[in-house]
């Protein structure tokens, strides 16, 4: 179980904790559990955590508040469980960071899935590159990305923090810059086949990474929409 991705399930109903504990260990997962924001801090403080799924309804702290707080400071993949049909409670947990949500009551399977999904996409992204082009750091428009290291410098030498999904989303576009990609193509290469018809999550990344990178998100120069094809990322990309 040593290289078992590390799960952190975050929920207030003890039922859901134990039976998503029991489920996931048995699917070759390591889990800890917690029911609140502090039992979450406790947690990452003792654990390395590969991924989080947390409940947006929490007593104290509501899941959009952690979520929000985590994004701060950390890029680790966050999972959200919301209630069914609050589908702008999904959107605003996307626009803060979360990389995926599912709504409840839920299929465990699903989760899994998902789980399985979020955390697959970066050890593909090394699988398809040539040997040796994974550590290579990216070059755009004045920008340095470093895979390795997972971070991002402006122009100026400031780094900035990128969620999990925003640092897939413009990995896809440094790979395919100067070509039209569709939000179906985006999914494909950001979430895999967990990604749901008519998700509206890859624009909401798509605005995010824009506020992080343009000068002016409102004129995007770097990302570009291409009206009824997707997105067009304009800068030439060097690798060193």
């Amino acid at each position: 179980m040593e290289n078992a991705p590390h799960i952190l399930v975050v929920d207030d109903d003890k039922e859901i904790r134990d039976l998503l504990g029991k489920f996931l260990e048995k699917h070759g997962c390591r889990v800890t559990t917690a029911r609140d924001g502090r039992g979450m801090r406790a947690a990452l403080e003792d654990w390395n955590i590969d991924l989080i799924v947390l409940d947006l309804m929490l007593p104290g702290e509501d899941g959009l508040t952690l979520c929000r707080e985590l994004r701060a400071r950390s890029a680790i993949p966050i999972v959200m469980l919301t209630a069914m049909g609050e589908e702008t409670d999904r959107i605003v947990g996307l626009e803060m960071g979360a990389d995926d949500y599912l709504p409840k009551p839920f299929n465990p399977r699903e989760l899994l899935a998902r789980i399985k999904a979020v955390l697959r996409r970066a050890e593909e992204r090394v699988e398809r590159r040539a040997p040796g082009e994974a550590d290579q750091a990216v070059h755009f428009a004045g920008w340095k990305l470093d895979p390795a290291r997972r971070s991002l410098a402006s122009p100026q030498g400031v780094t900035v923090t990128l969620t999990s999904g925003e640092f897939d989303l413009l990995v896809a576009f440094l790979d395919h810059p100067r070509r039209v990609l569709s939000r179906d193509q985006l999914l494909d290469l950001t979430r895999g086949r967990a990604a749901a018809p008519f998700d509206r999550s890859v624009d909401i990344q798509v605005s995010r990474l824009r506020r992080k990178i343009e000068s002016d998100s409102a004129s995007p120069e770097l990302i570009k929409t291409v009206r009824g094809g997707g997105y067009i990322f304009t800068p030439t990309v060097e690798r060193s």
